[in-house]
């Protein structure tokens, strides 16, 4: 058998007592699979900055994992991020997630902050001079929907990596051509950091296809041809979302992908059953 991938999990902070359970023993549940980092997302307009910290703290000070904060330019000055940034690296957090982000709820279109970092690359190379953090940023294989070309969304994530980031996690996607046509579009210009596809394990289509039409994923109709059908019949549709998922991880992993980034929406079932099909298996517990 081949060696294991490498994999990170993805987690939202919890906006109540009953989601915050729930999560942690998501937390508890994955834990054991030994992922590289855990990621921890930041609201549109950094609304949920302190519910980040306060979880990336816990995951740190209460497991084993590596916790990665997302970092954002939106609604913050330059020196309000840097000083969080900083904050991050005296408790101990080396690795950040580091995204332009979306425009807060209400706006029509992304505005850069006037006294902030304009876009990710700026926001990198705003990390990159306050301490040595392992950067991780955003890629998208079918291109980023605000972008004015193909050409120039490529040159922007070209400006990410140059500025210093260490690691590219994509968007989701459900075309693994998509993705195989990046990844080799990055090393024919001579990219060489990681290129770690972004798995989203459908736990209700309806959602799925909400997320795909705001970021400008596809969703191929024989992919909602699967779940026709099932949206009263949640058995049936975690074993078709289960099939669906490894078939997609086991056909980019035969295509030599070794790393991959799971966005769990707080829930390990579906994630750890992938996880497994991909060969990975729980450390035993000291």
């Amino acid at each position: 058998m081949k060696n294991p991938p490498m994999v990170s999990f993805e987690f939202f902070p919890p906006a109540d007592t009953a989601m915050e359970e729930t999560l942690w023993a998501s937390v508890q549940r994955l834990a054991p699979l030994a992922p590289r980092f855990v990621s921890v997302t930041y609201g549109a307009d950094g609304s949920t900055r302190d519910r980040t910290h306060a979880l990336v703290k816990r995951i740190q000070s209460e497991t084993s994992l590596t916790g990665a904060p997302h970092l954002t330019c939106v609604g913050a000055t330059r020196e309000e991020v840097l000083e969080v940034a900083r904050g991050y690296w005296a408790e101990g957090i080396r690795h950040i997630v580091a995204l332009r982000g979306d425009a807060p709820q209400g706006a029509t279109s992304y505005q850069p902050h006037p006294e902030g970092f304009a876009y990710g690359a700026d926001l990198v190379a705003g990390l990159r001079a306050v301490a040595d953090f392992d950067i991780s940023v955003a890629a998208y294989p079918e291109g980023h929907p605000e972008a004015s070309s193909p050409q120039a969304d490529f040159d922007n994530f070209r400006r990410k990596i140059d500025a210093g980031a260490t690691r590219a996690i994509t968007q989701f996607f459900f075309d693994n051509a998509d993705y195989l046509h990046f990844r080799d579009r990055c090393a024919a210009a001579g990219i060489s950091v990681s290129i770690v596809p972004g798995i989203l394990p459908i736990t209700r289509f309806g959602q799925v296809a909400r997320f795909a039409a705001r970021c400008g994923a596809k969703v191929p109709n024989w992919l909602a041809e699967r779940f026709a059908g099932l949206e009263d019949d949640a058995d049936t549709r975690r074993m078709i979302a289960a099939s669906v998922a490894i078939e997609q991880v086991s056909a980019l992993q035969r295509e030599g992908v070794e790393e991959f980034h799971f966005y769990t929406l707080n829930r390990a079932e579906l994630t750890y059953a992938i996880c497994h099909a991909l060969g990975l298996r729980a450390e035993a517990s000291a």
